[in-house]
């Protein structure tokens, strides 16, 4: 594998995983989730990801807005935001590429190109893990 690795946020499927009242504002919820992720670039996720990695936020729907900060990029889907990621995965053969999703046929399509898959809880508990050592 070559390169930096890349990790893909499928957005809509990681804040539909927690009933905080997302639904009331989608682009926020996003805009929050991004905010999150801020710090992988450069601390990765230990202990599965270590630095230095590229993130990328696939948005869709009410949260194609959400604009990209440095850091990370966010990909708003021209239209499936589940096809963007397959993609993504596609497009980047030779490097390692994990790929943030609970939703089972997403899982499934980009594992069959060699893509590593976590599910929402991994990034939650990043964020705990985190937290605490602060």
């Amino acid at each position: 594998m070559d390169g930096t690795p890349l990790l893909i946020v499928d957005a809509a499927n990681v804040v539909g995983s927690r009933p905080d009242g997302w639904w009331r504002d989608r682009p926020g919820a996003t805009a929050r989730l991004r905010d999150t992720l801020l710090t992988v670039p450069s601390d990765g996720v230990p202990p599965e990801l270590p630095p230095p990695v590229e993130v990328v936020l696939v948005v869709e729907g009410a949260a194609r807005d959400v604009p990209s900060v440095p850091g990370v990029r966010v990909l708003a889907a021209d239209h499936s935001g589940d096809d963007a990621m397959v993609e993504l995965v596609e497009a980047h053969p030779q490097r390692r590429r994990l790929v943030v999703t609970a939703d089972r046929e997403l899982r499934e399509r980009v594992t069959a190109q060699g893509a590593e898959v976590y599910g929402p809880r991994w990034l939650r508990d990043r964020d705990t893990r985190r937290r605490e050592s602060h």
